[in-house]
């Protein structure tokens, strides 16, 4: 285990950081705009979210580059922005935490291959060594590949990852429609488990996707085949449109419940992803992290 990730363990459970994307439409994102695009045109916003999750008790803050690799930002026309953006979202999320937390950049997947029969490891590979390349020389403490949905997809970016000294954790997203407890690719928690500690993940985990009350399972699965530390990022549910509007399921107090059981369950890190907020975590935190 990376010796960063040792140390930071020590205080388990570790307080994430909630919601992005969700959390930016709040702030004016508009549909269809990237969220990562904002590191440029509203740092202030930005850095902004970042200070509410320390506040509310986040003890490592992501970086808004979820979408920020050469693949996903051609999506938007703005893979000539790829290093601005990355090294952008770096510095807010330095400038808002005042070294008061750890930060670690957050690489999303690469949002126009998901047909596995274009699966290129040698390309994927690229892709993500030019993000991480350009997010390593920014001196952050960790590198979160998350939302993974293919693990071919994510032994490419584990692979860029570990050219670099950085702690990495690993993360996917469980939920193909049919079963709550595979990715879209068919794939099982046991799988990705014993591959990610075999191909050196500093951690592992699952994030987004089902809601939290479906995540004991999982974590159960993950823990019985690695040894590795688990992070856990789950929604707030599956949304619905209510009024036009976005609405999670997932109440404060139902979350915080799980979070708990997760928490006995010896869960690492313990944070949210859609639908969560500032309030969430703060919940989170003052139950799990009292005396913090």
């Amino acid at each position: 285990m990376n010796n960063i990730i040792n140390e930071i363990i020590q205080n388990a459970p570790i307080i994430l950081d909630g919601a992005w994307g969700t959390q930016l439409r709040s702030y004016g994102l508009k549909s269809g705009e990237c969220p990562d695009s904002w590191n440029i045109t509203y740092p202030e916003r930005v850095g902004d979210l970042v200070a509410k999750y320390i506040k509310a008790g986040s003890e490592i803050i992501l970086t808004n580059t979820f979408r920020s690799n050469r693949s996903a930002l051609q999506s938007y026309g703005l893979e000539y922005k790829i290093k601005e953006i990355n090294k952008n979202g770096v510095k807010i999320a330095k400038e808002a935490s005042k070294g008061k937390t750890k930060i670690f950049a957050s690489i999303g997947p690469c949002e126009k291959l998901f047909m596995e029969s274009i699966y290129d490891p040698a390309e994927l590979y690229e892709i993500y060594s030019e993000q991480i390349n350009v997010l390593a020389n920014e001196s952050i403490d960790g590198i979160v590949i998350e939302t993974m949905i293919n693990r071919k997809e994510a032994a490419s970016a584990l692979r860029a990852v570990k050219t670099t000294n950085l702690p990495v954790v690993v993360s996917f997203t469980f939920n193909s429609g049919k079963n709550t407890e595979l990715t879209i690719s068919g794939e099982t928690p046991e799988q990705i488990a014993k591959e990610l500690t075999l191909l050196g993940a500093d951690v592992i985990g699952a994030n987004c996707g089902i809601g939290i009350e479906h995540y004991i399972s999982i974590v159960k699965r993950l823990q019985a085949n690695s040894h590795l530390p688990i992070w856990i990022k789950p929604s707030a549910g599956i949304p619905k449109v209510i009024h036009k509007k976005l609405i999670y399921p997932t109440t404060i107090q139902i979350f915080l419940e799980y979070a708990y059981i997760l928490s006995k369950l010896k869960v690492s890190f313990i944070g949210g992803c859609c639908g969560t907020t500032p309030e969430y975590i703060k919940s989170i935190a003052k139950k799990l992290k009292p005396k913090h």
